[in-house]
């Protein structure tokens, strides 16, 4: 039987698989469907559209579907989307989304969500990201996977962090943050590369000698962007087992609508 405490309260249209457990004094909506595994933390509110996937951790005290905080918001019908094997901790907030930019907030799997995080509308998580205390993420911010975000961030709204990149404490993030870059500081600056990050993924020495290279030409040779486009690009040819993070990179560049870190 689904483990839900006498004093939580589950409207009885919600749909919680049976292996899922409900701390004290905890709400859940009409409209939450929560898969197998997972635990919802005493005093959260999980309520809207919103799915959840397996073996979540919800400690307790979040808000999790909330409306957006969007003054256009009319209460029109969106959706928080959470994939499986996430960690949130307390007091986190993770608003749907809005009509006008797809109304779905998603995140993915195998998060971990430390507390006080928010999470606003039209935001998209992918996989295995860390976020610290405090980060606080405008609307339709995309994080890549393996992202890093120290406590105290402040991501503005339509910003994107390319994939293993790691954003340090306090960050003020304004701007595209490309992948596997090491940034901090208000205002903003690349600091280097993601070294660490990066070896304990298993990257080879090749993949790194490519993302080092790749550093060089964005940063330390003066190019304009469209030649440290075109520069990056040659890379897969010399290193073909870096290609994939090549192209990870230079289909980043193409696509970054508020400029890029400097």
């Amino acid at each position: 039987m689904t483990q839900i405490h006498q004093t939580a309260i589950v409207d009885p249209k919600a749909q919680l698989d049976s292996t899922v457990s409900v701390g004290p004094y905890a709400v859940v909506g009409p409209e939450v469907r929560i898969g197998a595994g997972t635990s919802i933390g005493a005093h959260c509110v999980v309520e809207g559209r919103t799915t959840i996937g397996r073996d979540n951790r919800f400690f307790q005290f979040s808000s999790i579907g909330a409306d957006p905080q969007d003054k256009k918001y009319k209460g029109e019908d969106t959706e928080l989307i959470i994939g499986d094997r996430n960690t949130v901790r307390e007091f986190c907030t993770f608003n749907r989304g809005v009509p006008g930019a797809g109304g779905r907030t998603t995140i993915g799997d195998d998060n971990w969500i430390m507390a006080y995080c928010h999470i606003a509308h039209d935001c998209h998580i992918a996989n295995n990201t860390t976020m610290a205390n405090n980060t606080t993420l405008a609307g339709h911010v995309l994080i890549g996977d393996w992202v890093t975000v120290g406590g105290l961030t402040g991501i503005h709204q339509f910003v994107k962090v390319g994939a293993h990149a790691m954003l340090g404490f306090a960050s003020a993030v304004t701007q595209d943050v490309p992948p596997f870059m090491l940034v901090d500081g208000n205002p903003l600056a690349v600091r280097g590369f993601n070294t660490v990050g990066l070896k304990r993924r298993g990257f080879s020495a090749a993949r790194l000698a490519a993302v080092k290279q790749m550093h060089r030409i964005l940063y330390r040779e003066g190019k304009t962007l469209q030649e440290a486009r075109e520069a990056i690009d040659a890379l897969a040819a010399q290193s073909p087992e870096a290609a994939p993070d090549v192209a990870l990179m230079s289909g980043f560049l193409a696509d970054a609508t508020r400029g890029i870190a400097r």
